[in-house]
């Protein structure tokens, strides 16, 4: 993906699927159209083991790398300029301190709606990762004990693309709170969150995504979407529970990019 001719032609859909495990998202392909209608999940390697940092990584560019030892050149869809590091011709190169703010200065409108703790703007560090955007937004019921999250976030994507003109480059930031614990309620009568709910959470957040796609096909214009994991998580491995831990079950994740 030649990032040069995406950016300024493309509107930008990045969509954070919080805390999903790499091995849940690939056992649900076959029963999620929207996020894998085209292909499959690729497995990568996040940056940060929780929230906090791994969007730090994302919104500076540092995006998950392949899960590999190939030693084929890993192109960088986003990179600093003037770093004194080698770039590849297809990596787009932002004079800017995150790509946020770079796309930003290209013209384009940088909104965020946020759904895990650290973007609820309660108190100064939730603050930080919504201030990255030109608009930030979260309600109570974009939260993680909400089990209705993702519809909620969805609705307020949609009246954000009704009222932003065509013509005017949009970059939306999705942080997919249903995922993240506690989301045992996706699963009738179950008491603990595992593998098995993240899985009837991801249907669930698939269902709703299909909606956001077709309102992004209908501004007519084309959309470059990446889906993709911040962090997996554990649920008793090697005697590891939670995530911030160094674990396979958290620093595998599921990965996408593709146009609408």
């Amino acid at each position: 993906m030649d990032m040069n001719t995406i950016v300024g032609t493309h509107d930008i859909l990045m969509i954070t699927l919080d805390t999903l495990r790499y091995d849940a998202a690939v056992m649900e392909e076959s029963n999620c159209p929207n996020l894998c209608g085209t292909g499959s999940w690729e497995k990568r390697h996040t940056p940060g083991s929780f929230t906090y940092a791994a969007h730090h990584a994302f919104f500076g560019g540092f995006l998950p790398t392949p899960a590999t030892t190939d030693k084929t050149e890993h192109i960088r869809m986003f990179h600093s300029r003037n770093t004194g590091m080698k770039t590849h011709p297809h990596t787009w190169l932002f004079d800017t301190p995150d790509i946020v703010s770079g796309l930003a200065a290209e013209g384009y409108r940088t909104v965020c709606i946020g759904g895990v703790i650290f973007f609820t703007k309660k108190n100064p560090l939730a603050r930080v990762l919504p201030s990255y955007f030109q608009q930030s937004y979260w309600r109570m019921t974009f939260g993680v004990t909400n089990p209705r999250s993702t519809e909620h976030q969805v609705n307020h994507a949609l009246k954000l693309l009704k009222d932003t003109p065509g013509e005017q480059r949009l970059f939306m930031f999705l942080n997919v709170s249903a995922i993240h614990g506690p989301n045992h309620y996706f699963i009738p009568g179950a008491k603990k969150d595992s593998v098995d709910s993240q899985r009837a959470a991801l249907r669930y957040v698939d269902g709703e995504l299909g909606r956001l796609f077709d309102a992004f096909r209908e501004r007519g214009n084309p959309t470059f979407c990446l889906a993709f994991s911040d962090h997996g998580t554990a649920f008793g491995e090697d005697g590891y529970q939670g995530h911030r831990l160094a674990h396979e079950t958290v620093w595998n994740v599921p990965y996408r990019e593709f146009i609408l």
